[in-house]
This record gives structure tokens, C-alpha cells and sequence, in this order.
């Protein structure tokens, strides 16, 4: 996926409307982004609720329910689903996951209908995609280094959310709604892949090196 097809489609619209009505519209491959990231991040949302659910539901007749997601000792998510910080604002975390990434998906599919949002409407949604990506960044350390285990499916909400928040910061700095200037833009515009990658491939070493005797076999 190249830059242009990211924004260029709407380059010229910004340049002739958004001095005049602040409207930004969105290229099809972003408006797509979006709509894929944000189904990953609800169905990974959706599944830890009813998982979480049932965890409840057993506990109350005195029973234990493992989600099929409990690999092993390492790959368990009814550990991360029990842990303190699964509820990190007094309710489950996946509840503001559903409202969220539903929102995106809203955007997405209405950047895909043509539609035109001004300069403040592009930094809130910077600023709510800083917010998730900071708060999934604070989960990784907490998963890591806290709780010792790791859940699939956050996993898969780590990296819709990083993507999410890099091709949106992407689009802000496209338009200028993000102020970059020079050399710094025009690297980060043409190479814009090379930062999620290099994110991503950060967090999978870090999870390889964590458990390395585990996953080598060397503990055995």
C-alpha cells in the first residue's frame, strides 16, 4: 500500500476546500484501513467479552471456564482477563474497546461515502487514537512484565490499534493539520510503512525474548 493510495486522491480537494470550509475527505485505501482495523480491534473486543462472560457465569455456579484461547502457560488469556488490569477504569476494558473501535468503523465507512470532516474533527481523532494506542502500549508492558501471559486477541487489538493510530497521524501530517515541515515529512509520507513494521517487530521481539527459554524449549 503506497502513499499515494493512501491520500492522493484527496490531495487536491484539501488544497481547494480546506482553506475555505476546513472539509478533509479521505483516500479508499485509508477509509478501508480504517473499516479492517476497526473490525479487528471489535471482533477482538467482542470475543474477550463473551469469553470474560462465561468466566463469570462458571465462577457463579462454582465452576472454572478456560477460553479457547489458553493455549499454555504463556498464551493464556483467562489470565489477562482476571488480572486487575483487565478492568483499568472500573469497568472491562473491552467495553470501551467495542464503543471505540465501532466509532472507527462509523468513519471509515463514511470517508468511504465521500464524506468531509474539518481540521478539529481530524485532531480529536488523533487524539482519541493517541489515547488507544497509549493505553494498549501500557498494556503490553502490564502483559509483559505484570502478569506474565499473553491473549491472542489483545495481541490482534495491539496491532489494529497501532495501525490505526499511525495511518490517522499519517493523514494529519498529510494535510497539514499535524505541522511537519521539509525533509522529515516527505520521509515520513514516502516510507510511512517503515514505522508500523518497525513498531510491530519491536513488540514480537520483545515477546520472543521474554519467553525464549519457553518458546526454544530450553526450560524443559
Amino acid at each position: 500500500m503506497t502513499t499515494s493510495a493512501l491520500d492522493r486522491s484527496d490531495t487536491d480537494g484539501a488544497e481547494r476546500d480546506g482553506p475555505a470550509t476546513g472539509g478533509v475527505g479521505g483516500s479508499r485505501a485509508f477509509a478501508l484501513m480504517l473499516v479492517i482495523t476497526g473490525a479487528l480491534g471489535l471482533l477482538a473486543a467482542w470475543v474477550i467479552t463473551i469469553d470474560k462472560n462465561k468466566i463469570l457465569e462458571a465462577k457463579a455456579v462454582g465452576k472454572t471456564y478456560t477460553p479457547g484461547c489458553s493455549l499454555n502457560p504463556i498464551v493464556s488469556c483467562g489470565n489477562i482477563m482476571e488480572s486487575e488490569q483487565a478492568h483499568a477504569f472500573g469497568f472491562p476494558n473491552p467495553m470501551l474497546g467495542l464503543v471505540c473501535y465501532g466509532a472507527i468503523i462509523a468513519i471509515g465507512l463514511a470517508l468511504l461515502s465521500g464524506a468531509r470532516f474539518r481540521r478539529w474533527y481530524w485532531l480529536g481523532m488523533e487524539a482519541g487514537c493517541l489515547f488507544g494506542v497509549g493505553f494498549v502500549t501500557w498494556l503490553q508492558y502490564e502483559s509483559l512484565y505484570v502478569i506474565g501471559s499473553l491473549c491472542l486477541w489483545c495481541c490482534l487489538a495491539w496491532v489494529a490499534t497501532i495501525v490505526m493510530f499511525w495511518y490517522v497521524t499519517v493523514q494529519n501530517i498529510r494535510h497539514g493539520f499535524i505541522p511537519v515541515r521539509g525533509a522529515l515529512k516527505n520521509g515520513l509520507l514516502e516510507f510511512h510503512w517503515v514505522v508500523p513494521v518497525l513498531w510491530i517487530g519491536v513488540i514480537g521481539m520483545l515477546i520472543l525474548t521474554k519467553w525464549w527459554d519457553f518458546w526454544t524449549g530450553a526450560s524443559a
